[in-house]
């Protein structure tokens, strides 16, 4: 398989624009995987901090991983599912034509996290390694796809509408060949495992409504502070009583965050046994990225 892995990082040895990266030569799965391996589940979530080079990546190499082993893997994305069919297509194309392709695919122009250059090297690479032979695909799951969707989940309060179109847009993906990994990479919202609110009624978070279709184990990221790119009010800002937040207002940048914990080991994974209870009642286990840094969008606004 090794020869798999040099064969993508040649695709990617001549970039279209700076912020494409070569593939490493081999890549290792991070320790505490097999602790995910051993409990065989259907999906794998991980639930990150939108705009940090740190999540997709610790994403990208553990595709590599399964690649190497020669596993079927399907990679889901946070992108609009109304686009799926397109992605679809563009994924059967050769890898130069395709990374022609995949700035149209809800990339231009936006200032989020979701189309930074991580998550644009995360899909490149995956891409590379499978026209090198691997066995991934990948599927752009975010919202619902059409009316009919929408409609089925309607009555649902809250934010579930949403959430119930994200897991069942996975599901139908993951039913569609017998994949050994499917790995979800969602906001942490997304990823969490028991109904919450956010200022309105209680909701099925996606990763709850998963499980209506399989075993899911939901990883929750934590890190040692840095900066994300995000889409927020700047910290200055002072609203009047009873003022709206516009779209004006939001400033899309790198803005810096505080540690999430604390640990002495390298980028893993911890499933299980958790020591803090607030986390444990949110995931699954945790991925441990490190310090964070910001990744800016692949295609902003004006380019």
């Amino acid at each position: 398989m090794k020869t798999l892995i040099a064969a993508a990082a040649a695709l990617l040895a001549a970039p279209l624009s700076a912020n494409e990266l070569v593939l490493p030569a081999f890549c290792t799965a991070p320790d505490g995987w097999a602790e995910v391996v051993d409990r065989d589940p259907d999906y794998v979530v991980f639930g990150e901090l939108h705009g940090t080079n740190e999540a997709p990546a610790f994403v990208e190499n553990l595709i590599c991983a399964e690649a190497e082993l020669g596993h079927r893997v399907l990679l889901a994305v946070e992108h609009s599912s109304w686009q799926n069919a397109a992605w679809q297509e563009a994924w059967a194309l050769p890898h130069d034509a395709f990374r022609r392709a995949l700035p149209d695919l809800g990339w231009r122009n936006r200032e989020d996290g979701v189309a930074s250059e991580a998550m644009w090297r995360l899909v490149l690479a995956a891409h590379a390694l499978k026209d090198s032979g691997a066995k991934i695909d990948i599927v752009a799951f975010n919202g619902a796809r059409d009316e009919a969707q929408q409609t089925r989940f309607r009555e649902l309060p809250g934010q579930g509408p949403h959430e119930a179109a994200q897991a069942e847009n996975i599901a139908e993906a993951a039913g569609r060949k017998p994949y050994d990994r499917v790995i979800v990479l969602v906001g942490n919202l997304h990823a969490e495992i028991a109904p919450l609110s956010m200022g309105g009624p209680e909701f099925e978070p996606m990763a709850v409504r998963l499980r209506r279709y399989g075993s899911v184990v939901s990883l929750g990221m934590r890190h040692a502070g840095g900066e994300s790119w995000t889409c927020q009010l700047p910290p200055e800002t002072k609203l009047a009583p009873g003022q709206r937040v516009t779209d004006d207002m939001i400033e899309c940048a790198a803005h810096r965050g505080g540690a999430e914990g604390a640990s002495d080991r390298g980028p893993h994974i911890a499933v299980g046994n958790l020591s803090d209870p607030q986390v444990a009642r949110r995931f699954d286990g945790i991925f441990w990225v490190g310090p964070i840094t910001a990744s800016p969008p692949a295609f902003p606004s004006g380019e």
